[in-house]
């Protein structure tokens, strides 16, 4: 119980308070201790945040998982190291996000049945010619990136990376949605595609990507109005719900998969000697250099510089072909 003023006490502060001894306060004391203290932030009209943290750190958990996979993928495509990580997970309106890209850039409309509505999937030009480059035999040491368009051709070889993109989109949405990512137009220049109102809440997921020593930027732009009927399932018990279900084994079953997609040089070993240096500077077509292996010896198998398997030459339709006949052992000799 809280004390309680005599009448003699009353008396005093009445009088202090008359003569100004004493601040009068604009509500009552007790009014003012039992309401909580509440911080306040200023919010913005113009940039209303219509996808709560939680959901954000959820559409975030899921393109992590899109990153991994498209960077195997692209690994194995390329064969080089590629990574790929989410740099940046906010709230714009669509108007930001278009004055955001460079022009002319890589620019697809992408299609995101059952759902209504469009996404937009941008690569940026410094990333998009050193992976064409890549492609066409080149080492990216002195590329130059042109401020220009894509030509038909070019358009093609990226439609390759892409269509891996929207494959790993694709997977990793399942599990939470039934969606099937599929490219309705490509354009260079963005502001001539207005897919959403200007002042339309986005949510812009960016990417970096990184292929030897080159990096650049992919942008995902998810509108709200396309994920709205689906934002419920991106609450907690959803989400983890959602985390359960993705398995070990399926990611064990990803990296078996890109790494089946990886290419080994395999060199088998007819037999090995030594010759004076001599004898190599009188080599002549024709010459026959003999080695400590009998002819029907068995050769080893090595797999990027290790041994890996033992076999027998001989012959398969019209190839010289290899027999394994067993695993190799580490120190096998040649």
């Amino acid at each position: 119980m809280a004390d309680v003023l005599d009448q003699s006490e009353v008396d005093a502060l009445l009088a202090a308070v008359e003569s100004g001894g004493v601040e009068t306060a604009a509500e009552p004391v007790s009014l003012r201790a039992s309401r909580p203290s509440k911080d306040v932030h200023t919010y913005d009209f113009k940039r209303p945040e219509r996808v709560s943290k939680e959901q954000m750190r959820a559409l975030e958990g899921i393109h992590d998982s899109f990153a991994r996979n498209f960077g195997a993928s692209l690994s194995g495509f390329l064969r080089t190291i590629v990574e790929v990580r989410v740099a940046t997970a906010e709230q714009l309106t669509y108007s930001e996000f278009i004055h955001s890209l460079p022009n002319p850039t890589n620019f697809n409309l992408l299609t995101v049945e059952p759902l209504e509505g469009q996404m937009c999937l941008e690569i940026s030009p410094l990333i998009i010619y050193p992976i064409i480059d890549r492609l066409l035999g080149g080492s990216n040491s002195e590329l130059y990136v042109p401020q220009r368009p894509l030509t038909m051709i070019e358009e093609r070889l990226v439609a390759r990376i892409t269509d891996r993109a929207l494959t790993s989109l694709t997977d990793s949405w399942t599990e939470l949605v039934e969606i099937t990512f599929k490219i309705g137009e490509v354009e260079s220049n963005p502001h001539l595609v207005q897919i959403v109102a200007p002042n339309e809440v986005v949510v812009v997921l960016g990417f970096e990507i990184k292929i030897g020593g080159r990096a650049g930027t992919m942008s995902l732009c998810i509108p709200f109005n396309v994920i709205e009927p689906v934002m419920g399932k991106l609450l907690s018990q959803g989400w983890l719900a959602y985390q359960r279900r993705v398995a070990a084994e399926d990611m064990t079953n990803d990296i078996a998969r890109a790494l089946g997609a990886t290419h080994v040089d395999v060199t088998a070993f007819l037999g090995e000697t030594t010759i004076t240096v001599g004898e190599l500077l009188t080599l002549q077509p024709g010459d026959i250099i003999q080695t400590t292996k009998p002819m029907d010896g068995d050769i080893i198998i090595q797999v990027e510089g290790e041994n890996k398997f033992v076999g027998k030459i001989g012959r398969h339709k019209e190839n010289k072909a290899i027999k394994v006949v067993r695993p190799a052992e580490v120190e096998e000799s040649l």
